[in-house]
């Protein structure tokens, strides 16, 4: 029986990728296929990419028609399942070492854990250890071929029971699980929500009004021009979303070079520049603000000249390289132009129009965010059933088909983590950590600047999601400076690692960018970016506080 699956790829394969043993190729544009989409999260070394694929029998009748005339696949093309060729060609005994050694370290904490007397008696010991060994899962799932969403889940409904063992009375664990869930809950709502919106817009080709109008090929104008204009997509869709078009049209306006991998490169750090100053341009600023710890218009007035700062230093340094330098004054384009689904226009406009709605909504509403993405989802829902009535080709444009497109296993993830973090909160172990942090590096720019470093290794998810776990609100008010600082850099600290962000991961996948020559040509632009970033924002906010001191001083201002 044929059937969709929505394959969610653990790592990109090489093109000759086999799936039911028959060769698979995607062409960068096929008209006959779904969209390609992406998750919305870091996977470390991994590239997750997801296409929707026929299965069975429909694999076999199309996997002719799906490769391209030279018989090899776009870079794009992955597949989620190996053949027993490939299996014994990369199979290396030392995997099955650590998958027992992680196997076995699961089990004996889960052996601890069942030991209800131990648990309630050492119950931060307990969950300390579950956390660890889960979190271990995550960082090391492509050595473990563990997929991290299904250790997420495993992790957080562990570390719950454990919290039911040993709380006070099993009424106070249900009452902070509901509360937990609740708020969990409107961040994956939303996440869906805006994942669903921008894989229509996508699946339109609407995104052509902003790539076709780069139109300059001059090396330098041209890393400036691709710069700002990621910057400012990545402010409204996503840095992942914002990456992939970009990175995308790269392919026409360069050919394989150093130089568009320095073009790719510009465009990582201006799209995850871009996410940090916008509550829906990065999922940890939308987690700050679905929590409340910052608003929409103090937030882009406080971070948007950081962000830019932390896109210009970069850019000024990589316009100085050889690669910008060295190239020739014009660049002819290298792939033609895909043609815009019909009523692309449309749908670009409404599916933008709902995304920046959303804030608008909330502050009218006083509605949680994740309603008005809701009510933008549905709008849109309707507009295309009506724009497509009749067309059964055109199924693939319509809501139904990009929810089956869409990485449901990223909100999973997400889920599995902000539950495994909430059960740590209620348990008042991050309040202990808050503590010591307090009471060992007294600066909270300090600790915030250091959350971004470290973001550009360990998930930045996790980590703000810890933060907000460990600093309540009456430690640190809304808008503060604490929390603003917290959005810039776990957003654009990603940045200094290929690894470190979502769009790092995603560019490294499409151009084939190897993780040291990233380190040893963009890392030091990055930091320095990074560090400018935080200087000008800690001169403005210092500014702001001083000045109007200095001026109630002026004998004429302050009336004596």
């Amino acid at each position: 029986m044929s059937m969709f699956l929505a394959i969610k790829s653990l790592c990109v394969f090489p093109c000759n990728s086999h799936f039911k043993n028959h060769q698979i190729g995607v062409s960068p544009a096929p008209t006959h296929l779904p969209q390609t989409c992406f998750s919305r999260f870091r996977d470390g070394p991994r590239y997750r990419y997801c296409v929707l694929a026929k299965a069975e029998d429909k694999a076999i009748e199309n996997s002719e028609e799906l490769t391209t005339s030279s018989g090899r696949c776009d870079p794009l093309c992955s597949v989620d399942i190996t053949s027993s060729q490939e299996f014994e060609a990369t199979y290396q005994p030392k995997t099955d070492l650590l998958k027992a050694f992680a196997v076995l370290a699961a089990a004996v904490t889960g052996t601890v854990a069942i030991n209800q007397s131990w648990v309630a008696a050492n119950q931060d010991i307990a969950m300390a250890l579950l956390f660890g060994v889960g979190y271990m899962g995550i960082i090391f799932e492509e050595s473990l071929a563990f997929n991290k969403s299904g250790v997420g889940l495993l992790m957080a409904v562990s570390l719950w029971v454990v919290r039911s063992i040993g709380a006070p009375s099993n009424d106070i664990a249900l009452s902070q699980l509901s509360h937990a869930t609740a708020e969990v809950s409107e961040i994956v709502f939303f996440l869906l929500g805006a994942m669903t919106i921008v894989e229509i817009v996508d699946a339109h080709q609407g995104f052509k009004l902003v790539t076709d109008n780069i139109t300059t090929r001059k090396p330098k104008t041209l890393l400036w021009v691709v710069g700002f204009v990621t910057f400012f997509l990545s402010s409204i869709l996503d840095n992942l979303t914002s990456t992939i078009v970009m990175v995308s049209l790269l392919r026409k306006l360069a050919p394989p070079s150093e130089y568009r991998k320095l073009l790719g490169a510009v465009v990582v750090i201006a799209a995850n520049a871009g996410g940090a100053w916008t509550p829906i341009g990065d999922v940890t600023t939308t987690m700050l603000w679905i929590h409340g710890q910052i608003s929409t218009l103090p937030t882009m007035k406080g971070l948007f000249l950081p962000s830019v700062v932390s896109l210009a230093v970069p850019l000024a340094l990589l316009s100085l390289t050889s690669e910008v330098n060295g190239k020739g004054e014009n660049s002819a384009d290298v792939l033609a132009s895909e043609q815009m689904a019909p009523r692309g226009q449309l749908v670009f406009a409404v599916g933008l129009g709902t995304l920046v709605f959303v804030p608008v909504f909330k502050a009218l509403t006083g509605l949680p965010p994740y309603m008005g993405m809701l009510l933008g989802l549905g709008v849109l829902w309707i507009i295309t059933d009506a724009i497509h009535y009749g067309e059964s080709e055109r199924q693939r444009l319509k809501v139904p088909q990009a929810l089956s497109r869409i990485d449901t296993q990223g909100a999973l993830f997400f889920l599995g983590i902000l539950l495994s973090v909430s059960s740590l909160e209620s348990a008042g172990i991050l309040r202990e950590l808050a503590n010591y942090l307090d009471a060992h590096i007294p600066s909270s720019e300090l600790i915030a600047s250091s959350i971004g470093v470290v973001s550009a290794i360990i998930d930045n998810v996790p980590l703000v999601a810890a933060t907000m776990g460990m600093y309540d609100l009456s430690s640190f008010p809304q808008d503060s400076e604490f929390w603003q600082l917290v959005a810039y850099c776990a957003g654009t600290g990603g940045s200094m690692l290929v690894i470190g962000s979502a769009a790092g991961v995603a560019f490294m996948g499409m151009e084939k960018v190897d993780f040291f020559w990233y380190m040893r040509k963009v890392s030091g632009s990055a930091f320095a970016g990074y560090a400018a970033g935080i200087a000008a924002y800690l001169a403005v906010h210092n500014l702001a506080i001083s000045l109007p001191t200095a001026l109630a001083q002026v004998p004429f201002l302050n009336g004596s």
